[in-house]
């Protein structure tokens, strides 16, 4: 991808404060919380108890005891009342900030050049698996001249990327290893105890294996939604959760999870529509 995408999407952010706000997070999320540093961001996953997926979510130090959580729209309020759960004469408080949103751009180096006039209270560089770029969120933001701005554009960037998102490939039923990359990139093996790794740290000793990983398909057609069904060889084997036609190679590109059985590259077909399923580009996601 050479071209600059850029597209304004809904995003729900949850300030955090409170002397125990550092401690208290350690114990529920899956990322090492006193490793990030002031002013950086890391990636990280709220579990069940039982290991399946509450949340994903970005977490960005701004001090010692404050951080902004940002996560997929539509899923703060059911964030802070799991972590409200688990708090017990614990001093942190959870504020979701009204009206943000935030301006995803791909296809740019990351890096702040062309960006300072741009105004964001929080600027997050991401990889992308082959697409560099940058999240500026803030109640106020606005495009960059010259940008793209098409969210249709950025939704084949994302499925081609194996990006995934909360509602869609993430659900209460998602277990951290079915994406790729996800555990790698979001999960820290030396911290202490938190919620529900005990799963996480089962499959990884067992070599990632998991019974449906979410794989990248190409579609020979369009008309296809989230929720359709894919088969090889005439046998179900998974579903579609997001698709969307990508104009550049006439294809319909999706995500969804397939089982294990099924070794990419194979021929599938999706209601019936001829297609081909593809292994997913590892979430790659540093700390920055």
């Amino acid at each position: 991808m050479t071209a600059t995408v850029a597209a304004l999407v809904p995003r729900d952010v949850v300030r955090t404060t409170g002397a125990d706000a550092t401690t208290f997070l350690q114990g529920q999320i899956s990322q090492d919380v006193e490793a990030v540093e002031p002013g950086d961001s890391a990636w990280s996953l709220v579990l069940a108890p039982q290991g399946k997926v509450d949340a994903w979510f970005r977490l960005t130090r701004l001090g010692q005891n404050e951080f902004l959580v940002d996560l997929d729209a539509g899923f703060a309020e059911a964030l802070v009342a799991r972590l409200e759960r688990f708090k017990l004469r614990v001093d942190a408080t959870f504020e979701i900030l009204e009206g943000w949103q935030m301006l995803s751009i791909r296809g740019s180096s990351g890096g702040s050049d062309g960006l300072d006039a741009f105004r964001a209270e929080l600027r997050a560089a991401v990889a992308w698996p082959g697409f560099g770029g940058v999240d500026l969120l803030g109640p106020e933001v606005s495009l960059p001249a010259g940008a793209e701005t098409s969210t249709a554009a950025m939704e084949v960037a994302r499925i081609r990327a194996g990006w995934p998102v909360m509602g869609r490939e993430l659900t209460e039923r998602t277990i951290p290893a079915e994406i790729a990359g996800l555990v790698e990139s979001s999960v820290s093996f030396t911290k202490g105890c938190y919620t529900g790794q005990e799963l996480v740290a089962r499959i990884d000793s067992r070599g990632g294996n998991v019974p449906r990983p979410v794989r990248l398909l190409e579609i020979r057609g369009d008309g296809v939604s989230p929720g359709a069904g894919i088969t090889v060889d005439g046998k179900a084997v998974g579903e579609v959760t997001s698709a969307a036609a990508d104009p550049a190679s006439g294809v319909t590109v999706a995500l969804g999870p397939v089982h294990r059985r099924v070794e990419p590259p194979a021929d599938a077909e999706v209601d019936g529509i001829p297609a081909t399923v593809l292994a997913t580009p590892a979430t790659t996601l540093d700390h920055h």
